[in-house]
């Protein structure tokens, strides 16, 4: 079977899976970016170990990341709001079992420090997608399932364009050092994609659908940062596949690497459009 199959066959079956968890939201979204988080903490651990030679705490990663997404589902349920001095208290839980697993020799600093960074970057990150679901300006199911498709659409639009314009006119590298393949023309071209669809979203979806609109300096300044997002996660991940020297995070996705490889712009935009459109639509811009 050829790696083009493999990406076909893959996109058959994810796509309506993520559109159906996209679409019902609650406990179907939570448990599927759950899952994501904890496949892609696992590959960041293998990825930081690799890399950096240090020793994660894998299984703590993939717990913590995995928990992130189940509790924002828990607290916009109302049945559970973590205190303050429980997440405080995750630091030093992590730092007694790296006195006793790791020891001064075992690289407790680099063990703590990519556990807890490692599960911020995975989970912690996806989680976003849920608050973006759940949006404070998106009233209903449809509304909310648009928002958080916007991120989605623009990302996969972002990658799109940018493989175009890179392969059309493409000549001066983007980042050659982190990411050979990316060109400034790609990038160039991918910014103005972005902001053409994001005026093309919120037109012809986002106002009629949701009531919800933006103006056209709000158009340019969102359009620009998702496709800004989008370009540096994805240069983030390959910087980290550089540093531990291998091309993909993984090959749990048939023809398509690891699930790092499938999300790493996306690691970024979600963030970005919650934080970003959460002041937009405040200020009416």
């Amino acid at each position: 079977m050829s790696e083009l199959t493999k990406r076909v066959l893959f996109a058959v079956a994810a796509i309506p899976l993520v559109t159906a968890a996209v679409w019902f939201g609650g406990a179907a979204l939570a448990v599927l970016l759950s899952f994501a988080s904890a496949l892609g903490a696992w590959e960041y651990s293998r990825l930081a170990a690799a890399a950096a030679g240090a020793r994660p705490m894998t299984v703590w990663t993939i717990v913590l990341a995995a928990l992130i997404p189940l509790g924002a589902h828990a607290v916009h349920l109302g049945l559970y709001v973590p205190p303050l001095g429980l997440v405080a208290f995750v630091a030093p839980l992590l730092l007694t079992v790296a006195l006793w697993t790791r020891g001064a020799t075992g690289r407790p600093l680099e063990s703590v420090a990519t556990t807890l960074f490692g599960a911020w970057y995975t989970g912690g990150m996806l989680a976003f997608a849920y608050a973006l679901r759940y949006h404070r300006f998106a009233i209903g199911a449809t509304a909310g399932a648009l928002l958080l498709m916007l991120p989605l659409a623009l990302t996969w639009l972002n990658d799109s364009a940018a493989f175009f314009f890179g392969k059309k006119f493409g000549r001066r590298k983007l980042m050659p050092s982190v990411s050979p393949g990316k060109t400034i023309a790609g990038a160039v071209g991918a910014v103005g994609t972005c902001v053409v669809a994001t005026w093309g979203y919120f037109t012809f979806l986002l106002q009629p659908y949701a009531n919800l609109g933006l103006s056209i300096t709000g158009v340019l300044v969102f359009g620009v940062a998702m496709s800004a997002a989008a370009q540096v996660g994805d240069l983030v991940e390959s910087m980290l596949k550089r540093q531990a020297g291998v091309k993909d995070s993984s090959t749990l996705i048939p023809g398509h690497g690891g699930v790092l490889d499938r999300v790493d712009s996306l690691l970024f935009t979600i963030p970005v459009a919650y934080a970003l459109l959460d002041l937009l639509l405040k200020v009416g811009a």
